[in-house]
């Protein structure tokens, strides 16, 4: 039982259903997945998270608010708020007492008692308005639909505790450096220290034990004397095998120890800490484990010059938990705990540990698991490779945690006694030829060859190391595509030689292969794409911002074997960029339901392979219609004898180039929208990449690479085109097509179509960089525009509007009611209907979410106006449908429900009259109240079944209801259409819609 006070508070704000039941994410004192704290003892929680963790996952990753009552809410809250800040993924600490709630930012840095309301949000009293605040503020639903982060901005994942503990040991280590200490001997110091800080204050080692060893009770006086601190350390080695740490390396000078012990009491020279924050019984293990990866990655990007650093310069980069979690939540999903795994390129084992935990959790099926259960998994099921010994024994480190972690008795001394990890299930050397050891052979290899693993995970090597690996590769891989740029799909292959007809794959690589238009790199990718059967590809390069953000491309998760689905397509899964995954470092929920993309689809129109992330049906449709209908843009530009052409580079200006010398020239930024200056600097006649002279012979069309953000609507996402009627060298931030030798009016309309919605649509569905990886189009990517015929274009009435609209563009800049003209003219060019026009308006508001301010407009609550937009394009589809009976028509309702509501909902009525539908907005109502109408009418209870930032389609004899998130970016008129089509093949398809 939780008190009547706290009870009613989480009933008001959705945590607690009607009939006191708990909702979905939300469990009470007693459950298992109770987060471990000190002195907190939270009577409920609910966790974030699209996947739920049916694996046996702890959910350690997901989003975690806590709720804690008290009758003394100014006692203990330091305390409690030190607790949640210590589990890292903790947002909100609820203190609920019997006359208010207080909201504290559990990423907040932790204060002193006296200081504790430095970190409270807001407070709110227990009258129904109040209460509605609450609700309107950090309710379930607005924490499942993200507008939590939209209202409140000072909690950041910056201020927690990864990120803290990570900068101060990064200035520990520098320090200890800067005086002299080996910078290798310098992290293994900080390694124990943390290993020993870990078994003291989970009390695996009690302060009785800690004199007896050393004469001390406290670590920072261990550290003080240089003998305890040698006496401490062989013991780690011993008990531990000597896997952790070089066995030669001892206790450095006294001085390097005291350092240490400062940082131990939050005694920070830097003036971070004025106490020290860190509780290691409350930080999970794999939270631990993942902060001291991050820890030496980070050193080796700082050139400390340890062994792992050239790691950044292999394309190795730290794995955030939250990817792990994903990634396992699909392999693991279904099996039973006994299976065996591999990570090839374990690095520091943030993958295995994880792995660890789950396969114990699911072969203790609820129960508390043996000790003989957890060594025989950690001894015969779990197995990595890495070409860095530092990272090998650093992944020792953190299994041997994770091993205590999951201990029943982690405190019996017997606990302590582990078998060596190194070199029988953690070995060094390179995957690829791993065998050829002496431990490779003995390990992973049988009589009948490689032994066979039931899940392959990991995160392989991305980069590119230049010629001669290129040539090693593919001698390596003789007889296979190779993808130019990166290597992350070669461990993709090696994984595969390991693996037997039932296993699971989940790795991280990079996405450039997937979405480049480089032939070489998309074979690679198909090749081993349909090699592997049913697989899932979940795009995470809307998350470069901050995840890999090292990395110099984006990332993507492949799965394979998970499913035992149609082998012949792909399940498409986008991970969008969003205000709560920005500011907490997690993985939100999916942009929608994932796409199914039949392999032989992607074969032939590449197209689709990124639009099946990022778009919707008819964005599909669409592509696929002007691909058949027309012909691409460079093959229209050589039936004219002309191509496109990159700008010069000017690098090291080690060419002469004489016939350039005193030609105007456009550099970057110069040439505008239909702008092209008068008055150009003249070309001074030098260039790394010059090109050939006909390459700037007018007319000249130039169309800027770079996309460029807009205050003005009608500008935001359209690209920079223009047509120059004399000869210009231009730069390489410029596109250009000469049209020397043919008609000049096609130029202008060819700038009117660049210039067009359609042409930013397309760049955003299509391109291979633009949405991916950088704001940029490159010179495959407008080649592969669909065209029609360009000279004949320019007779057609509407290409003789479109070329009169742009040619006045030249001389005056076009308004509003201008854009709309021209947008319509490339529409009528390319005989596009109402539907298709509704897709290309989004698709240019779409792409203005690549900036700041265009994701905020996004991420803004949709109005009535904008509500209307999707209920006007929903009725184009249905009216299409019911116009040849001429007998029904649909009503929308616009649901009313203020602008503080999480949620926006749309009611489309099927009534008895003849078309045209219509639009009404109903009288202002409650959400809450809305709900109850909708789960007492329709039998579906929202507030159940919305989980994260899903959408709902309630279905009953002669209406639907649309209820989604209130965020603009779910009310699009594509989505209406989109939605409309489901419903359709809901009522007379058959499917689940």
């Amino acid at each position: 039982m939780i008190a009547e006070p706290l009870q009613r508070t989480l009933e008001a704000t959705g945590y607690l259903l009607e009939g006191r039941q708990a909702a979905p994410g939300v469990s009470l004192a007693g459950d298992p997945t109770q987060p471990r704290v000190r002195s907190l003892s939270p009577d409920a929680w609910w966790r974030a998270g699209w996947s739920s963790g049916s694996n046996g996952s702890a959910g350690a990753s997901n989003l975690t608010v806590l709720f804690k009552f008290t009758d003394r809410p100014d006692v203990g809250v330091a305390d409690w708020q030190r607790d949640v800040w210590n589990l890292g993924f903790a947002p909100l600490l609820w203190v609920v007492s019997p006359d208010r709630t207080e909201v504290y930012n559990g990423f907040g840095t932790p204060q002193p008692q006296d200081e504790a309301h430095r970190n409270r949000l807001r407070t709110f009293g227990t009258t129904p308005e109040q209460l509605d605040d609450l609700n309107t503020y950090a309710g379930r639903l607005a924490m499942e639909t993200g507008q939590f982060w939209q209202r409140s901005t000072r909690v950041d994942r910056k201020t927690g505790v990864d990120t803290r503990l990570l900068d101060h040991l990064g200035v520990l280590e520098r320090d200890l450096v800067a005086n002299r200490l080996d910078p290798l001997e310098a992290q293994s110091l900080i390694g124990r220290t943390v290993f020993a800080k870990y078994l003291l204050d989970r009390d695996i080692v009690g302060p009785q034990e800690l004199r007896d060893l050393c004469g001390y009770e406290d670590l920072p006086e261990v550290l003080g004397d240089r003998a305890a601190t040698q006496r401490l350390f062989d013991w780690l080695r011993e008990t531990f095998n000597g896997d952790m740490f070089p066995a030669k390396l001892q206790a450095p000078p006294v001085g390097h120890l005291r350092r240490v012990a400062d940082f131990l009491r939050g005694d920070d020279p830097a003036g971070q800490m004025s106490l020290f924050p860190y509780r290691f019984d409350v930080i999970p293990v794999e939270l631990i484990s993942s902060i001291y990866e991050r820890f030496v990655h980070q050193s080796a990007d700082n050139g400390q010059g340890t062994e792992a650093s050239h790691s950044t310069g292999r394309g190795v980069y730290y794995t955030p938990l939250t990817v792990v979690s994903m990634v396992l939540d699909e392999v693991l999903d279904g099996l039973t705990g006994d299976e065996t795994v591999i990570d090839l390129t374990c690095g520091s084992g943030v993958f295995l540990v994880e792995a660890l935990r789950r396969l114990v959790r699911l072969k203790a099926k609820g129960e508390t698991p043996t000790r003989e259960m957890v060594r025989h998994t950690l001894y015969e099921q779990v197995c990595g490779v890495d070409i860095s010994d530092a990272a090998i024994r650093i992944a020792a480190f953190s299994l041997y945690l994770t091993a205590l972690e999951l201990d029943p008795d982690p405190k019996e001394p017997r606990s302590r006694a582990f078998e060596p990890l190194v070199g029988t299930t953690l070995l060094e050397g390179d995957a690829h030829a791993i065998e050829e050891t002496e431990a490779g052979r003995r390990v992973l290899t049988t009589e009948a060859g490689l032994r066979k693993f039931d899940v392959v995970v990991g995160n392989p090597p991305w980069g590119y190391r230049g010629g001669t690996a290129t040539a090693s590769r593919r001698e390596r891989l003789s007889g296979s595509s190779l993808s130019p740029r990166g290597e992350s799909l070669d461990f993709v292959r090696r994984g595969a030689e390991f693996a037997h007809s039932r296993t699971r794959l989940g790795l991280i690589v990079s996405a450039r292969p997937f979405f480049a238009r480089s032939e070489t790199g998309l074979q690679a990718a198909q090749e081993i794409i349909q090699g592997l059967g049913p697989v899932t590809l979940v795009n995470l390069s809307d998350l470069s911002h901050w995840l890999f953000e090292r990395a110099n491309m984006p990332a993507m998760a492949l799965i394979a074997g998970h499913r035992r689905q149609n082998g012949d397509a792909m399940e498409m899964v986008h991970l969008p960029r969003s205000p709560e995954g920005d500011r907490s470092r997690t993985l939100g929920a999916p942009a929608a339901d994932s796409v199914t993309l039949p392999f032989a689809s992607w074969k032939r129109n590449q197209d689709l392979f990124k639009a099946s992330f990022i778009g919707g049906q008819h964005d599909l449709l669409l592509l696929d219609s002007l691909a058949d209908r027309h012909m691409p843009l460079g093959a229209r530009l050589s039936q004219l004898e002309t191509r496109w052409a990159s700008g010069l580079t000017i690098g090291d200006r080690s060419r002469d180039a004489p016939f350039l010398r005193e030609l105007p020239f456009a550099a970057k930024g110069v040439i505008g929208r239909f702008i092209v200056p008068d008055q150009l600097r003249e070309y001074e006649g030098s260039a790394e990449r010059p090109r050939v002279r006909d390459t700037y012979r007018s007319p000249l069309l130039l169309a800027g690479q770079n996309l460029v953000w807009e205050q003005e609507p009608m500008l935001a996402g359209r690209m920079v085109a223009a047509v120059a009627d004399r000869d210009i060298v231009y730069a390489e931030a410029y596109l250009g097509v000469s049209f020397a030798r043919a008609n000049p009016d096609v130029a202008y309309l060819l700038a009117g179509i660049l210039s067009s919605s359609l042409a930013s649509w397309y760049v955003t569905m299509a391109a291979s960089n633009f949405g991916v990886w950088k704001r940029s189009v490159r010179v495959a990517d407008v080649k592969s525009l669909p065209a029609p015929d360009l000279d004949r274009a320019t007779g057609t009435d509407a290409g003789r509007r479109l070329v009169g609209l742009v040619r006045r563009f030249h001389d005056a800049p076009p308004d509003d009611v201008d854009w709309r003209a021209l947008d319509d003219a490339v529409s009528d060019l390319y005989e596009l209907d109402r539907e298709d026009r509704i897709v290309l308006a989004d698709g240019r508001f779409r792409a203005t979410w690549q900036w700041a301010a265009g994701r905020h407009v996004a991420d803004t609550g949709a109005g009535s106006r904008w509500l209307r937009g999707y209920a006007h394009a929903f009725l184009v589809s249905m009216d299409a449908w019911l116009h040849a009976a001429n007998e029904r028509r649909f009503r929308a309702e616009i649901q009313d429900t203020g602008p503080a509501s999480p949620l926006r909902v749309v009611r489309f009525v099927l009534e008895d009259d003849p078309p045209p539908s219509r639009i009404v907005l109903s009288r202002k109502v409650a959400l809450a109240d809305l709900l109850r109408d909708i789960d007492m009418r329709l039998g579906v209870s929202v507030a159940r079944e919305l989980v994260g930032a899903r959408e709902l389609r309630v279905h009953a004899r002669r209406e639907v209801v649309i209820v989604k998130p209130a965020a603009r970016r779910h009310w699009l008129g594509v989505t209406g259409l989109d939605d409309a089509r489901a419903v359709l093949v809901k009522t007379f398809g058959g499917g689940d819609g």
